[in-house]
């Protein structure tokens, strides 16, 4: 059986996917894009059903955000940003967009999205398992390069050559002085 080749490649689904927070999400216009629509179409579809779409599955950009977006964008093109704030969906939001819009492309393009919801958890999951191993391999130099500064300390006292105490020349008279203007027993100063 060979594997039907999918309307909307999966890789430029995924280029459209963004973080906001701390959420995937698609904006309107790219979802209006690939399911052939007009942007304002499918927001009117979604504010006729809008209890099917709670704000984990859909929520409104606000006015900081949506700068923050266009200014990503260096080059506008003209229509595409319109001056009302654009609505995202989450991959739930996506899935509840396929009872709205009920066309068979609309099917085939929604299958097409949840399938790039599901590689990039795949990416992002095989990005985490690298993050830890180069952070245990990062460790592990640490404790090794401990080790081998010890072992260059080693080294250094060995190559250093031995210290040798330098002996006084003359000689050390272990007598006790007097000190200075005391008068010490038997010794008088004659008149």
């Amino acid at each position: 059986m060979t594997k039907k080749k999918a309307l909307v490649p999966i890789e430029s689904i995924v280029r459209k996917i963004i973080f906001l927070r701390s959420e995937k999400v698609l904006l309107d216009r790219d979802i209006a894009e690939l399911y052939g629509v007009e942007t304002k179409v499918l927001k009117q579809a979604v504010r006729r059903n809008i209890k099917r779409f709670p704000s984990d599955f859909m929520f409104e950009l606000t006015k900081e955000e949506n700068l923050s977006l266009r200014s990503q964008n260096v080059t506008l093109k003209r229509g595409q940003h319109s001056k009302y704030l654009p609505f995202v969906f989450t991959e739930q939001g996506v899935a509840m967009l396929s009872s709205i819009l009920n066309s068979e492309w609309a099917i085939e393009v929604n299958i097409a999205i949840m399938r790039a919801f599901v590689q990039l958890r795949r990416m992002i999951s095989s990005h985490d398992k690298l993050a830890r191993k180069l952070a245990e391999l990062e460790q592990h130099l640490e404790s090794h390069d401990e080790q081998i500064q010890a072992i260059f300390e080693a080294i250094r006292q060995l190559m250093a050559p031995p210290e040798t105490k330098k002996k006084k020349i003359g000689f050390i008279v272990k007598e006790r002085r007097a000190a200075y203007g005391k008068k010490t027993k038997g010794s008088r100063r004659k008149k």
